[in-house]
């Protein structure tokens, strides 16, 4: 089978390896189908992701087809359609015990800090497959781990109906967080220096749309909820000047849910803090999200609706990067398509 691997920084290879067994009797052989090309597949092919050792075979975001099973397993079965929940997690720890596996002390990333799915075959075991209905086209499964990446905010935030909720950020996983807070009838500020993006946020649901570039933020927040500030925050774009933007556009017995990794110090007063009684809550992956993302999909109630933008075939795998980094503005999902 061919398989796609980071083996030093901005270099990828396709090498020929076995296709894997199945070895435990609750394992699972998938061919795969589809894979998407996520910021943190970037981060390890630029060599910046702290937490991924090359080389690695990346790939977290997978829908495939399974083609055989072990004796014991009873959740899948040959010919069904799955997605993969790409966490692997002890059970045993605090925050397993905790109902977070997430942050699990023992956490292993598919693609991350394992070996992931940009490669034709994988064997998993079964509780990290989800069954998708086969109707569903291989487009729109393949989206369902960043689905889940926008539940896990939404529900980090503690959004509401009738909640309003700036959403700073209109990348692919800013779109997610969107179409999921639209999902609980929140109204949604996207803001964002694309006016491109902003307009796909528009036709996504954004109930009102910022160009940092034009406008001032919290002026516009502001003028939004009639000087009541934003009741949930969601920073997706990552940087310390939105996290420290966050707490001030933020309302009274307000909600911030920070999904960054930048290790750069942000200057953060405490008044605002104990003053609004804010919630400051960090979001990371995903915590038994993929159910209700199944089911979303399933149901038709989340559709891509123009996110994947960009195809590219297996072979072309190396062109497909290049062409993300020299042309981020154009690209808002891109994804490997296996034959």
């Amino acid at each position: 089978m061919k398989t796609v691997k980071v083996e030093e920084p901005f270099k990828l290879i396709i090498e020929e390896m076995e296709i894997p067994q199945i070895r435990s009797p609750k394992d699972v052989l998938v061919k795969v189908k589809r894979v998407g090309i996520c910021g943190s597949d970037r981060h390890i092919y630029h060599g910046t992701n702290p937490l991924a050792i090359l080389p690695r075979i990346i790939g977290h975001e997978v829908a495939g087809e399974v083609f055989e099973v072990g004796k014991d397993v009873t959740s899948v079965k040959r010919g069904d359609h799955v997605v993969v929940e790409p966490i692997r997690y002890c059970g045993k720890c605090y925050a397993c015990r905790k109902g977070v596996p997430n942050v699990c002390e023992s956490l292993s990333v598919f693609g991350v800090h394992e070996d992931g799915g940009l490669r034709e075959w994988f064997v998993l075991p079964e509780r990290q497959l989800h069954t998708v209905d086969p109707n569903l086209s291989w487009d729109e499964a393949v989206l369902a781990e960043p689905y889940t990446i926008g539940a896990q905010a939404v529900y980090r935030g503690n959004v509401k109906e009738g909640d309003t909720v700036l959403i700073q950020g209109a990348g692919p996983i800013g779109i997610c967080i969107l179409k999921l807070a639209k999902l609980h009838h929140a109204k949604v500020m996207v803001s964002d220096i694309n006016s491109e993006k902003l307009s796909f946020a528009k036709e996504n649901g954004a109930d009102v749309i910022v160009d940092v570039s034009q406008k001032d933020v919290l002026k516009a927040v502001d003028l939004w909820t009639k000087g009541e500030g934003a009741n949930v925050v969601i920073d997706a774009v990552c940087l310390p000047q939105t996290f420290e933007l966050s707490l001030q556009a933020a309302s009274v017995a307000g909600n911030v849910v920070v999904l960054g990794f930048d290790n750069k110090a942000s200057a953060i007063s405490q008044l605002p803090i104990t003053q609004k009684q804010l919630t400051i809550a960090g979001s990371r992956l995903q915590t038994y999200q993929f159910p209700k993302i199944v089911k979303l999909l399933n149901d038709g109630k989340l559709r891509e609706n123009g996110l994947i933008t960009h195809r590219f075939s297996l072979k072309k795998v190396q062109e497909a990067f290049t062409f993300i980094d020299e042309h981020p503005d154009q690209v808002k999902k891109a994804i490997i398509v296996f034959d």
